[in-house]
């Protein structure tokens, strides 16, 4: 179960920096200033453009679902390792992001966390908050060996 998790983390670490890659490009092709708020720059997507990154984003879900159901042995670990990857993949972007470009500038700076079914709107410390307590929480049921 270890290594599963392990994995898991590496395979959720990797996918973050790829993503993270991929929008620092994005941002780059569309003009978008490193520091500026993902809020004020959804606006400057035009409608295809909009639906492409829904696309994208939906991609990644599936992925992280694929992954976890291959993985799994019971639904109960399907769901785990499915959280486990996702919180991974998560904090991992920003991090990402922030190495790569030093963005976000702050953990209050207002991004656009999800397009998919209408654009989600936080500051960057909720998903990063969220996905630190997954992780200490999937930590700690396992290290209790409750799953």
């Amino acid at each position: 179960m270890i290594t599963k998790l392990i994995l898991l983390a590496v395979f959720g670490i990797a996918m973050a920096h790829l993503e993270g890659v991929v929008v620092v490009y994005l941002r780059k092709a569309l003009g978008l200033l490193d520091s500026e708020s993902n809020k004020e720059s959804i606006g400057k997507f035009n409608g295809q453009y909009l639906k492409i990154e829904m696309t994208r984003e939906a991609a990644t879900i599936i992925m992280l679902v694929i992954i976890a159901y291959l993985v799994g042995d019971t639904w109960i670990e399907k769901g785990i390792f499915f959280l486990w990857t996702f919180a991974f993949w998560d904090l991992f972007y920003y991090l990402s992001l922030f190495i790569l470009i030093k963005w976000p500038p702050a953990l209050t700076t207002i991004d656009v966390l999800f397009l998919i079914p209408k654009p989600w709107i936080a500051p960057v410390w909720f998903p990063i908050g969220v996905s630190a307590i997954t992780i200490l929480t999937i930590a700690v049921l396992f290290l209790l060996h409750l799953f």
